[in-house]
């Protein structure tokens, strides 16, 4: 699968190899190339194991790709999966051939061409870009990919639908792809290729201003619309309920002549309580979007909600009681900080066991 943009010479070369190696299925993209190009095209389209499609109009690698993989999943059903590659010879005929391989040995997962950046002689833009990318991956998402901008990869057929309805026209279709894969849990296997540029004859269809921007609108727009943006939405709605409630009742306490222990025991229980039903409620329908059985995931949020009670309340007594806090607002602050530390780690067990996706 070959999406190409006013290829050159070494664009033949790739065809030829591919053929040479016994590539039965090779999907074609023009995507809009200029007239003076389409020799190229037509040249390739006579082997009867070449489908060009065509652009009328440039309309980016993303569109390209989703095309080619609608007509893959459409024409050819027969086939185990498909391999992108780009047209400027940058992916050798061996390395594409092993991560075919390694595909049909992992059937569940996509296998990702990675290339070495450390080497000498790659363009700094090329560097630049992916190691930032990577950093961000591993950073925002625990995506740990040596390759993020990779164009060679290995998709299982199965997946080809799926990926057709990945948001993405242009060259950020390739980081929401993955991004994608994480949410839907498909495996990432990375496969080590040659690192191959030609410094004479180097181009590339990539704006390192406009795409760049895409990439990284893609990924805030991902982490945005993610569980934990979601987690810190309804959590940040919870922490203002609860702790308005707290200080409601920890004033209302002191004020009956409560020791200000008991009155802070007391309004923290009261407070969890009726903050505890409306973040339950939250986290189901909105964060995790929980298809898990109601009662059964209340039940263990529920037990979950004691123990961070229970740690609560024993640290911030303990807290008030060693530092003599009497004041209502400075007893509140204290909370506030215990119960931040206490979120960040009930995200965690909630993701992995109160709403854990099938």
């Amino acid at each position: 699968m070959l999406p190409s943009l006013d290829p050159d010479k070494k664009f033949r070369a790739v065809i030829e190899g591919l053929l040479n190696r016994g590539f039965e299925h090779i999907v074609i993209v023009n995507d809009g190339s200029s007239s003076e190009n389409l020799h190229w095209f037509e040249e390739a389209a006579q082997h009867e194991n070449c489908v060009v499609l065509h652009h009328e109009v440039n309309k980016g690698k993303g569109r390209a790709l989703k095309n080619a993989f609608g007509y893959v999943a459409e024409n050819l059903p027969q086939v185990e999966g498909v391999i992108t590659i780009d047209g400027d010879g940058q992916h050798l005929l061996e390395d594409i051939v092993a991560c075919g391989e390694r595909m049909l040995e992992n059937e569940d997962g996509v296998v990702l061409g990675c290339r070495d950046f450390n080497q000498p002689g790659i363009p700094p833009r090329s560097v630049a870009g992916n190691k930032t990318t990577s950093r961000f991956f591993r950073l925002l998402f625990n995506i740990r990919l040596a390759d993020t901008q990779t164009g060679l990869r290995a998709i299982p057929a199965k997946y080809l639908k799926d990926f057709c309805e990945i948001e993405g026209e242009r060259f950020e279709y390739e980081t929401n792809m993955l991004l994608n894969m994480k949410r839907m849990g498909i495996p990432f296997i990375e496969q080590s290729i040659a690192t191959v540029y030609d410094p004479d004859d180097y181009s590339s269809h990539y704006n390192a201003v406009k795409d760049s921007m895409r990439i990284f609108k893609i990924m805030l727009k991902f982490l945005m619309s993610g569980s934990g943006f979601r987690y810190v939405i309804s959590g940040i709605c919870s922490w203002l309920l609860d702790n308005l409630l707290y200080f409601a009742f920890v004033s209302s306490g002191i004020g009956l002549g409560l020791a200000a222990a008991a009155a802070s025991v007391r309004s923290q229980v009261l407070a969890r309580l009726l903050s505890s039903v409306f973040n339950f409620n939250m986290n189901t329908f909105y964060v995790f979007r929980s298809k898990e059985n109601y009662l059964k995931a209340m039940l263990k949020y529920y037990c979950l909600c004691l123990v961070q009670t229970f740690v609560s309340v024993v640290c911030l007594t303990a807290l008030i009681s060693l530092l003599s806090i009497g004041a209502p607002a400075i007893a509140t602050i204290v909370k506030v900080v215990l119960e931040i530390v206490i979120m960040l780690l009930s995200y965690y067990i909630q993701k992995k066991w109160v709403f854990k996706k099938k």
